[in-house]
C-alpha cells in the first residue's frame, strides 16, 4: 500500500469512473438484500469465528492491511435471510459476520486467534448481553482471551431483543481500529399480534425480514430492515501495523540471540486522522454493489436500501469506530425506536412509544440504535406516479380512512403480488398513492417547469453536479422515463436511468460531516448511500 499513490491523477480518474459505474448499478441492479448475516436463532446454535489478517479494498484503488473476524475453517454457517443467493463467509471480513440470534436463547461463539504472532492475544466483548461465560483461553483485562495456541469459547445470552455490537476487548484502541468488530441482531422470541398483516405488506411478497418486529411490542412492527455499521480508518495506523508485522515476522525470525528484536507490536494510535469513512465496511460507491459481490472478498455487506411508499423501514445503525458520525436521511425524519436493546416508551404510559423524530440519527461509538423511516409522497403537490385523467396513464385513486389508496379503500386497491418464481400478478399500479395529489397538477401540464405550470423544474441530467445521480424525472413507475428530462433529455432506456418498470426516486443518506463523504479527500465517497423509493409495480428482489 502506498499513500502517495492515492494522490495520483490516474487513481483519481479511475475512482471517478467507478463512481459513475456504481451509480448506474444503483439505478439498474435488482439486488437489495436486507440485513444479511449468520442464522443462530435456533436453540443450541454455535458460531465458530476466526480473527485474522487480510486486505480491505477502497474505491481509490488502495488495499489497506486490516484485521477482522470471519468464519473459522470447517464452520459451515446457515445464512439469513434464507433466500440469499451465493453468500459467503471468509476467514476474515470487515465488519465481522452479523450474528442473528433470538432473545433468551443461549448460543456459543468459539474464537480462534489467527492474527500474526506479534499481535498477541485477541478476544470478543458482547456489551448488552445478560450472560457471558467462557471456557479455555486465558484471562485478559476485560474478558477471556484467545492465544495463538488456545481458542476461547463464549456462551452468550441476550435477555431482550435489539441491535448490539461485538468487538475486541484486547487492546481495543488498536484492534477495533484494525477491524475487529461486528453486529448482533437479537430478534424477539414471539411475534406481537398484528405484525404479520400490515396493510403495507402486500400479499405474495417474499418476507426477507429476520423478524416481524424489532421488539416484543406491536408498535415496533416493520416491513423492511437495513443494518448500517459506521466506522472509519486511519491508514497510517494500519501501515504501522503492517510494517511492524513484516519486520518482526520476516526479519527477526531466526536472528542470532545477540541481536535485539521486538516480539510484539508498538503502534502509536494518536493523533487520529482517518482518511477512509465506511458504511458496512465499504465506502461509496462500493457500498452500492450487492451483498456478497465477488469483487469484495473480505467486505460482503452492502449499503443499498430500497423501499416502497408507505412501508415502515427499520434502520439498525451503530457506531463502530472512534468518532461520532451525523447520519442524515433525506426524504423524511427518522423516528427513534430503541437504543442499545431498550425500546423507548413513555414514562407515564408504557404502551406508547417515546422516541424522538430525528433530523440526524447520530452514530455514537459503542452505541446501537433502531429507527423507523417512512416515505409516502404525501403532500408533495404533484402526482408522484405521473397519471393522466384519460388515456393509458389513467388510474383510480380511492382514499382509505388515512387518505391513501390501499386494500382498505372501497373499492380496494390490489397490490402487485409475486410468487417467488418470477411470476407477477397484476395489481393496482398506484397502490399506496396519496389520493389528494392524484392527477394534480398533471392533468393540465404533465411536463414542464414550475413557471410554465408543470410539476417541477428539472435539472439538466448532463450537468456533472446532477449527472447520473438523477434519472431526469420526479415520478415513480413505468411512465416516469417517458417524461421530460430537462434541456438535454436522455432517451428512455438509457443505462443512466432506472429500468422502465422501476423508476424510483433516490434520496441521499450520508454523513453530515462533509469530509466524511470523501474517500481520501476525493468527493464523492465515504459515508454515502442512497435510499431508492420504488413503485409497487417493481418487485424489490432481496435474494442476494
Amino acid at each position: 500500500m502506498s499513500l502517495a499513490n492515492t494522490k495520483n491523477w490516474c487513481a483519481v480518474s479511475r475512482f471517478l469512473s467507478v463512481v459513475a459505474a456504481a451509480v448506474v448499478l444503483l439505478l439498474a441492479a435488482s439486488a437489495h438484500a436486507a440485513a444479511p448475516g449468520l442464522d443462530g436463532r435456533a436453540a443450541g446454535s454455535s458460531f465458530s469465528l476466526n480473527a485474522g489478517e487480510a486486505w480491505s479494498s477502497q474505491p481509490d484503488g488502495v488495499l489497506v492491511y486490516s484485521w477482522g473476524y470471519g468464519c473459522a475453517t470447517g464452520f459451515s454457517p446457515t445464512f439469513a435471510p434464507a433466500t440469499v443467493a451465493l453468500p459467503f463467509c471468509p476467514a476474515v471480513q470487515f465488519p465481522g459476520p452479523t450474528l442473528i440470534v433470538k432473545e433468551n436463547t443461549p448460543f456459543t461463539v468459539k474464537l480462534t486467534n489467527g492474527l500474526p504472532a506479534p499481535a498477541g492475544n485477541t478476544s470478543i466483548l458482547f456489551p448488552g448481553a445478560s450472560s457471558v461465560t467462557f471456557i479455555n483461553g486465558v484471562p485478559g483485562l476485560l474478558t477471556q482471551e484467545s492465544t495463538q495456541a488456545s481458542a476461547v469459547t463464549y456462551t452468550v445470552t441476550y435477555s431482550h431483543p435489539g441491535t448490539f455490537e461485538y468487538y475486541s476487548g484486547t487492546q481495543p484502541d488498536l484492534q477495533i481500529e484494525m477491524g475487529l468488530f461486528g453486529a448482533v441482531v437479537v430478534v424477539p422470541s414471539t411475534t406481537p399480534t398484528g405484525c404479520t398483516a400490515l396493510d403495507s405488506y402486500p400479499p405474495g411478497r417474499i418476507d426477507y425480514r429476520v423478524a416481524a418486529s424489532a421488539y416484543d411490542n406491536p408498535k415496533s412492527c416493520y416491513d423492511r430492515e437495513y443494518l448500517t455499521q459506521w466506522s472509519e480508518m486511519d491508514p497510517k495506523i494500519h501501515r504501522q501495523v503492517e510494517d511492524q508485522v513484516k519486520m518482526i515476522v520476516s526479519h527477526c525470525a531466526g536472528q542470532a540471540a545477540a541481536l535485539t528484536c521486538p516480539t510484539s507490536l508498538n503502534v502509536v494510535t494518536e493523533p487520529y486522522h482517518p482518511n477512509y469513512f465506511l458504511i458496512n465496511g465499504r465506502s461509496m460507491p462500493d457500498n452500492m454493489d450487492p451483498n456478497y459481490a465477488p469483487n469484495y472478498p473480505n467486505q460482503p455487506y452492502a449499503a443499498n436500501p430500497h423501499m416502497h411508499p408507505g412501508e415502515l423501514v427499520l434502520v439498525r445503525y451503530m457506531g463502530q469506530g472512534h468518532w461520532q458520525h451525523p447520519f442524515h436521511e433525506h426524504g423524511n425524519h427518522v423516528r427513534i425506536l430503541g437504543r442499545d436493546g431498550n425500546l423507548l416508551v413513555s414514562q407515564t404510559d408504557p404502551t406508547q412509544l417515546a422516541g424522538r423524530m430525528e433530523f440526524n440519527t447520530d452514530t455514537t461509538p459503542g452505541q446501537a440504535d433502531e429507527g423507523i423511516f417512512y416515505w409516502s409522497g404525501k403532500g408533495l403537490g404533484w402526482d408522484i406516479l405521473a397519471h393522466k385523467q384519460t388515456g393509458a396513464g389513467s388510474a383510480p385513486c380511492v382514499p382509505d380512512a388515512n387518505g391513501y389508496y390501499t386494500s382498505a379503500s372501497n373499492p380496494p386497491a390490489t397490490p402487485v403480488s409475486y410468487d417467488g418464481a418470477g411470476n407477477y400478478a397484476a395489481g393496482s399500479r398506484n397502490y399506496y398513492e396519496w389520493c389528494a395529489d392524484h392527477n394534480h397538477p398533471l392533468e393540465a401540464n404533465p411536463v414542464g417547469t414550475v413557471g410554465g405550470g408543470g410539476p417541477m423544474t428539472l435539472p439538466d441530467p448532463l450537468i456533472v453536479a446532477n449527472g447520473l445521480w438523477y434519472n431526469g424525472t420526479p415520478y415513480l413507475g413505468p411512465d416516469a422515463v417517458l417524461r421530460s428530462r430537462g434541456p438535454s433529455p436522455l432517451p428512455p432506456g438509457s443505462p443512466s436511468q432506472n429500468p422502465t418498470p422501476e423508476s424510483g426516486i433516490a434520496f441521499m443518506w450520508h454523513s453530515h460531516n462533509e469530509r466524511e463523504i470523501t474517500t481520501n479527500d476525493v468527493f464523492p465517497g465515504g459515508m454515502l448511500q442512497m435510499m431508492l423509493v420504488d413503485p409497487y409495480v417493481w418487485h424489490i428482489d432481496e435474494t442476494f
